[in-house]
């Protein structure tokens, strides 16, 4: 039964971090049509952010969660607000659109990853946070911790989606932009905060993992796969079925780690192809 448990908590908090993850790259790519490959760097950046304040300034990680998630935010309404609003405005279709930006998140990955090396170097990294367990459950504080963590953010965001004005803008302008604009909707404004809420997520997922799990920074590409099957899974452009693939991959992950850890990725594209093939649509696409 401790063996259960601990599976299932562990991997309700690795499903749910994927699910932050994936929700910013199904953002991104549902509504701005942008698959950006370079996603899983900004997680990186996230995390190395809460490193480097933990160790300069002694500043908590939950706090500089806040300090990165707006820091990443505002490098992706920048990027969208010049680099890919450019090529959209250049693009003759979406579909070139597509092409072009997602070779332009190419760029972006190695920029930021080799900018990272330079800063932080290349050797793996821990921050040491509620580095102890809870004696009742035998769990990791810090992971509970996260757990919680990615709870409420989930639930924020969820709500902001479904209730806000800006969550029904970004909504209308992922299922028909054109309509969109012409009731009102800034497409433009409406993409850039898309993006930029994309990384913001990402930024805030990095410096969850690194309260829980080593970091380096070439640890983007990995969480950018991971990434892609969340979102397949889920169903491509859905928001809600990014959080429920999440939830699905963390605790098959950790299925699997158990009892072959060396299978884990090998599962992960198993799945991503057995998807293809069986579903593509995912668990809530349409």
């Amino acid at each position: 039964m401790v063996v259960v448990r601990d599976i299932i908590i562990t991997g309700l908090l690795l499903g749910g971090i994927f699910a932050l993850v994936s929700v910013g790259f199904s953002l991104q790519y549902g509504v701005g049509r942008v698959l950006n490959v370079s996603h899983g760097e900004f997680i990186m950046l996230g995390s190395f952010i809460t490193f480097w304040l933990l160790g300069s300034a002694n500043i908590n990680p939950l706090v500089s969660m806040l300090v990165s998630g707006v820091f990443v935010f505002a490098i992706g309404w920048f990027l969208y607000a010049t680099l890919f609003r450019r090529l959209m405005d250049t693009s003759p279709s979406i579909e070139a659109f597509e092409g072009k930006s997602m070779l332009a998140a190419f760029g972006l990955l190695y920029v930021v990853q080799n900018l990272a090396r330079i800063i932080w170097g290349s050797q793996t990294q821990n921050v040491i946070f509620l580095n102890r367990t809870v004696t009742a459950a035998q769990i990791p504080l810090n992971r509970l911790v996260a757990l919680g963590v990615v709870i409420v953010i989930s639930a924020l965001f969820y709500l902001f989606l479904a209730r806000t004005r800006m969550g029904k803008a970004i909504r209308a302008a992922g299922q028909d932009p054109t309509t969109a604009g012409l009731m009102g909707v800034n497409i433009h404004g409406v993409l850039a905060i898309c993006f930029g809420l994309g990384l913001g997520m990402a930024g805030v997922a990095g410096s969850l993992i690194s309260t829980v799990y080593a970091i380096s920074t070439s640890m983007g590409l990995q969480y950018t796969v991971i990434a892609m099957i969340v979102v397949v899974l889920g169903g491509l452009g859905s928001v809600t079925g990014a959080m429920i693939g999440g939830l699905v991959l963390g605790v098959v992950s950790q299925l699997v780690t158990y009892f072959q850890p060396t299978m884990t990725f090998i599962a992960y594209y198993a799945i991503f192809i057995v998807l293809l093939l069986v579903r593509p649509k995912g668990i809530m696409g349409k």
